[in-house]
């Protein structure tokens, strides 16, 4: 029952920050149920998947009915990234749980040390290129978001999502939409890759995938609450420090890197982290005070900025 309500808190923990950030569930729950629910790398992002299925489903729905979705970018970056998900879960089925561990916090430590790099920018430019983006290049990108959103337990969106913000070539609530639709298709089929891999172990874990909805119902509502409350350029911040402190001490113990040390890695990244959040958030307030605008909570959390140069 304890391990339940664990994994319960972790499905409320990755909403609350998904909810807030429009990314971040997967990477989020994934770490969580590897340090408090001690469940091995391959339960864990099996367990995140399978209950994704039901959350993209009505995601990609959503965004469909209010106009949000570009259904060319959807295959061209969808069936490459079920492919590469597909690929991802395969791999990580195979590996023993111990080379699993630091392969896996290896990648949410990149995904974190995203985070922070993204929102201490100070967010993304507002307008938008005329010119689509390439199939090939769409296809790499979605194969590569793929892999690394299996393999990591999450990622498809801070890789997906912020790259296509970063080049500026559609509305952002038209990559958030597409890019959402399209993680049902990548969702769907690392699951189908956890369940040829590790169908017993899945079956044994349904109660996990049941408490992490739960967990993430529950939050639904209070992540919009968050984000009306709370800037979101400084909660990706913090959410990026804690992957990051959780997850890389992880990787360098693996290397052999003494306690001692790893306490100090924690402590430096802890520190960087709340300064580059304190610089993002301080950027964000300049470039709405120069632009002559009101910051739009909900156009930071998409990852918009106005034109004016950042300002720390």
């Amino acid at each position: 029952m304890t391990t339940l309500i664990l994994i319960a808190l972790a499905g409320l923990a990755g909403q609350l920050v998904d909810g807030g950030l429009g990314m971040g569930f997967g990477a989020t729950s994934t770490t969580i149920l590897i340090m408090l629910a001690s469940l091995g790398p391959a339960q864990a992002s099996a367990v995140v998947h399978t209950a994704e299925l039901g959350t993209t489903l009505v995601s990609g729905i959503s965004h469909w009915k209010f106009g949000n979705v570009d259904w060319r970018t959807v295959a061209a970056i969808g069936v490459p990234g079920a492919i590469g998900a597909f690929a991802g879960a395969t791999v990580l089925s195979t590996l023993s749980t111990d080379a699993a561990k630091p392969v896996m916090s290896l990648i949410l430590a990149a995904i974190g040390l995203n985070l922070m790099y993204r929102f201490s920018r100070g967010l993304i430019r507002r307008h938008v290129a005329e010119h689509p983006h390439s199939v090939p290049f769409l296809s790499g990108l979605g194969l590569f978001g793929g892999f690394i959103d299996a393999t990591g337990g999450g990622g498809w969106g801070p890789v997906t999502t912020s790259t296509l913000l970063s080049a500026g070539r559609a509305e952002p609530r038209r990559i958030v939409g597409t890019v959402n639709t399209a993680e049902f298709f990548v969702t769907a089929a690392a699951t189908l890759g956890f369940v040829l891999g590790m169908w017993e172990d899945l079956v044994a874990n349904l109660a996990a995938v049941v408490a992490l909805l739960i967990g993430g119902s529950i939050a639904a509502p209070l992540a919009a609450l968050l984000v009306t409350r709370l800037n979101p350029i400084l909660l990706g911040g913090m959410v990026g420090t804690l992957i990051v402190v959780l997850n890389l001490p992880v990787v360098l113990g693996a290397l052999g890197v003494g306690a001692a040390v790893l306490v100090g890695v924690r402590i430096a990244v802890l520190v960087v982290g709340v300064a580059l959040s304190v610089v993002g958030w301080r950027r964000y307030r300049a470039n709405w005070r120069a632009a002559g605008e009101k910051p739009n909570e909900k156009e930071a959390a998409l990852g918009v900025e106005s034109d004016q140069p950042a300002a720390v």
